[in-house]
């Protein structure tokens, strides 16, 4: 007989589903946020609620499993930031700590769209689109710098990720 699938022994490590690399390569991550982008910006100009359910479930996908499962860090992890050379290697923390934010962004717009409040999600989208640009188009990411406020301040406790002290600081 086999064993249930749950509990101790059962041979799953939880901790390995819902796992987040650390480091991260800069480049994936940016390529990423430039697919949001894109994602985002098709879905603002057809007004689809088809695309806000896919950015958030892609939000979703990242912040709990890493790039494993999400479409658009599959494809930036496998196929187009190994294409620009050697990775430039960041901290996960603050990187998951970003897509919790944008977590909690994309549904929020869904879930405007889907109470009937279509111009408060689309304001939503754009904030989203905003960071998403700025750590695609200019390296600079806002969660990261909240994330290191937040470490700075006794919120998040130094050891969730002690190469973070002066995450705030660092641009590509």
């Amino acid at each position: 007989m086999s064993q249930p699938m749950h509990g101790r022994g059962s041979g799953i490590s939880w901790s390995a589903v819902f796992a987040f690399p650390n480091p991260v390569n800069e480049y994936a991550a940016r390529i990423t946020a430039g697919l949001v982008v894109l994602l985002a910006g098709a879905t603002l100009l057809t007004g689809s609620g088809w695309g806000l359910v896919l950015i958030a479930a892609g939000f979703w996908l990242r912040v709990l499993f890493g790039p494993r499962f999400s479409p658009l860090a599959l494809l930036s992890v496998k196929l187009l930031a190994p294409r620009l050379g050697r990775a430039r290697l960041v901290p996960g923390p603050p990187k998951r700590f970003a897509q919790g934010m944008g977590t909690v962004v994309s549904s929020t717009a869904l879930l405007l769209f889907a109470a009937g409040a279509a111009p408060a999600a689309w304001i939503a989208l754009a904030v989203l689109i905003a960071a998403a640009s700025l750590e695609a188009f200019a390296g600079f990411c806002l969660g990261c710098v909240i994330f290191g406020v937040l470490q700075r301040r006794g919120v998040i406790p130094a050891d969730i990720c002690e190469a973070c002290n002066n995450v705030a600081l660092r641009r590509s």
